[in-house]
């Protein structure tokens, strides 16, 4: 006689063996932070980090007296970087944008002015495998805001450029500012390579012919108004990718980056850009072929965006 077969008893079965999760991954190291090479290492009152960037950090200091303020851009070595390579991309870098300043303000662009350059820095390990603590350049300190900034502050009310604002005047101004100043440094055969509204400075005049009442915040407020004033003279900085060139065609991706930075930053006054760009065509003789070449540079920039 055949019984039927007993179903397993569940309880009875070997529980699956347990699992144990991987430990949890080590966190990673906070940044190193940058110490300062000598001599500001005992600078008083102590240098002020302003901002960081990827290849650099900018500092305000002060110049032999503490009634002459300057900015410190510095440079550190890269770890990750062979120390001989380091060393060089430093040099190169540091004296390129050094020589471009100086060049720019010989042929009368407004940049700031260089007072000293580092570029080999100082030895922070002897030994075969010495360290440099990277290089620096001290440059004259530019007062007031970025153009970026007091764009920002001018339309924070919420309106667009045409629809009844009543300082579309005095932007159109600040705006052919700008055109004439990068038509300047166009005009002597630099291309900055990252121009932006916040690489333009608007440094007000010494004298202000108008009443200005001090908000503590940035640029003085004229009387009653509640907008920054647009006086003064637009100065470029941060030529760290600048380079020497007198082909049409890098002015043009020059202006390109700037219009398309623009349209992205401030796009309810996107409609500005156009007086940026009459004002450049109107700075130098060659101005209107770059313009020109500008239109194929914006046709190959949608072909990229449609493609991907």
């Amino acid at each position: 006689m055949i019984t039927p077969s007993q179903p397993p008893d569940l309880a009875r079965t070997t529980p699956p063996p347990s699992i144990t999760p991987p430990p949890a991954p080590a966190p990673l190291p906070a940044p190193a932070s940058h110490n300062l090479p000598p001599p500001f290492t005992h600078t008083t009152p102590a240098p002020i980090l302003l901002t960081q960037g990827a290849e650099a950090l900018l500092y305000k200091t002060y110049f032999l007296t503490t009634s002459y303020p300057c900015a410190l851009k510095y440079r550190p070595s890269k770890p990750y970087r062979h120390p001989t390579l380091d060393a060089r991309l430093t040099r190169h870098r540091i004296l390129s944008e050094a020589r471009t300043l100086v060049r720019c303000r010989r042929e009368g662009v407004s940049v700031p002015g260089v007072l000293g350059v580092e570029w080999e820095g100082a030895v922070t390990e002897a030994g075969a495998g010495a360290k440099r603590s990277g290089g620096w350049m001290m440059m004259e300190w530019v007062e007031g805001e970025t153009v970026r900034r007091v764009l920002d502050r001018w339309l924070k009310d919420g309106l667009r450029v045409g629809e009844g604002d009543g300082g579309q005047g005095e932007l159109k101004g600040l705006m052919g500012k700008v055109g004439r100043a990068v038509g300047r440094m166009h005009q002597i055969g630099v291309v900055h390579g990252d121009l932006t509204t916040s690489n333009l400075m608007l440094r007000p005049p010494l004298e202000r012919t108008t009443a200005v009442i001090s908000n503590g915040d940035g640029p003085s407020i004229e009387g009653g108004r509640g907008r920054p004033s647009l006086e003064g003279d637009i100065v470029l900085i941060d030529f760290g990718l600048s380079a020497q060139s007198v082909q049409d065609e890098d002015k043009a991706v020059d202006l390109y980056v700037l219009e398309r930075a623009f349209g992205s930053t401030h796009p309810k006054a996107e409609g500005l850009f156009k007086e940026v760009l009459r004002a450049y065509g109107e700075s130098f003789k060659g101005a209107a072929v770059v313009l020109k070449r500008l239109e194929e540079v914006r046709m190959r920039g949608r072909k990229r965006s449609m493609l991907g």
